[in-house]
Parts: structure tokens; sequence; C-alpha cells
């Protein structure tokens, strides 16, 4: 039906929702008046990177003024910042799975909050590529763990909770054809392997630890593509497995 669900039966007996780490709730905001014609939400890592792709959007959508007025519309907090161009939101996320899991939770309450529909969201980042040529975008069409597996596992209540990890494939497939009318940047759909961390848990040599020889290091990484892998960050398995119990159309 495209509206955005929340699997929560707890919210409905709640008096006011908060979410405190945008700076918004149920009462404080008419959130349907602020968002509900939102249609795509476009997330990444860095604050100042959010705010200059907003303006970039604004730009290109035609819309009045040059984008320095951009107001950050959760600078009540200093946990994530969330800028509006038109019917797209630029909201930041933070770093690893932890913090982009936080901003989901409250995003996606807040997208059914102010009853949106038939939404949109892309998690643009950079990453670390694996046998593509410098520059290149990949489109993720499945996130995998550090082994290699299409899941997102997490521990609730001391139990092992395992998510899917499948992003949208006809979204994946629309993006492609986009990029083809931009020659600058080689593209390619492939999938994407997320860590919980930036140093050892990617195979770097150059970290405070460091457990293993460059040869393992390498062999690692020859399984890894192996196994179709051909970007390494650490936000895609929360990132697809959020997005597809909630109903978003969502691509990294």
């Amino acid at each position: 039906s495209g509206v955005v669900h929340v699997k929560n039966p707890h919210l409905e007996a709640m008096d006011e929702d908060i979410l405190y780490h945008l700076d918004l709730g149920t009462k404080t905001h008419n959130l349907p008046e602020m968002f509900g014609d939102i249609k795509f939400v476009c997330v990444g890592g860095s604050p100042n990177r959010m705010r200059a792709f907003a303006q970039f959007l604004r730009q290109e959508l035609g819309l009045a003024g040059d984008g320095e007025e951009l107001a950050d519309i959760c600078a009540g907090t200093d946990r994530y910042a969330m800028y509006r161009a038109g019917p797209v939101l630029s909201v930041s996320h933070g770093m690893g799975i932890p913090s982009i899991s936080i901003m989901l939770h409250e995003l996606i309450k807040l997208l059914h909050h102010a009853k949106c529909r038939d939404v949109t969201i892309i998690r643009i980042g950079t990453s670390g590529g694996l046998g593509v040529e410098t520059g290149s975008v990949v489109i993720t069409d499945t996130a995998l763990d550090s082994s290699f597996k299409p899941r997102f596992e997490q521990v609730v209540l001391g139990e092992v909770v395992v998510r899917s990890t499948e992003l949208d494939k006809d979204l994946a497939e629309e993006l492609l054809a986009c990029s083809k009318e931009i020659p600058d940047f080689p593209t390619l759909i492939g999938h994407t392997m997320c860590t919980y961390d930036f140093y050892e848990g990617q195979g770097r040599l150059d970290g405070a630890l460091c457990s293993f020889s460059s040869e393992k290091k390498l062999e690692y990484l020859r399984r890894a593509y192996e196994a179709g892998v051909r970007n390494i960050e650490m936000e895609s398995t929360a990132f697809a497995a959020l997005c597809g119990l909630c109903g978003l159309r969502g691509e990294s």
C-alpha cells in the first residue's frame, strides 16, 4: 500500500513519541505538515556532506535561493543533521551500525507519524572498493556480513535475531540505468560487505591492533571478491534490514 510500517505495537499506547536524537516529537511538532509530502530520503555519514548534498539538490530541482540559508531541522541536537530540498530529506547517520540504527529507528517513525507514502531511501557514502576501478560507484544488490552471509545479526534480550539484508533489485537497476547519463563515474551492481570496525574488521594493517599478516589479509579479500563483494563499509546490513522490515524501498 506504500505506507511506512512500524513493527512495534507499543507505539499506539504511547501518549507522545519523542524522537530524541532528531529533536522532534509527535506533540511538539506537526509531523504530517512538516514531512507528509516527502518521497525520497538520502542518508550519509557526514553532516557537512549531507548539507552540501541538499544544497546541490535545491539547484538541480530549481528551487528558490542558493541553499546557503538551509536550516538544520535537527539543530536542537548534535547527534544528526537533517535538511530538506523539496520532496527530499538529506540526513546524516554518523559512522557504523549503532549510529545508523538509532537514526533509522527514529527516521522510520518520523515517516510513519507524518503519514508518508511510497518513500524511497538511498544511502550515499564512501567505501573501500574491491577489485573495481578507483572512483567507481557501487550499487548494492545485497549487503553481506563479514562472513559473506546476507544477514544482519542483532542480540535482542540475550537472543540472536537474524534479519534479511536484500535490497530492492528493481531500484538498483533503475539507478544503474540513470548512471549511463553520467560518463565520469563508472558504475556497477555488486554485493557490499558490512563490518563492525574500520581497522581489523576491514583487514587494515595500520590500526592500533593487528592480529594477522598481510598474506592473510589478501587471502581474505580474495575470498570476499569471489563471494561477489565489490565494496566494504560499515552500515549496509543494518540499513537493508530496517528498510526491508518497514516497507521502505531502499538502496545503498
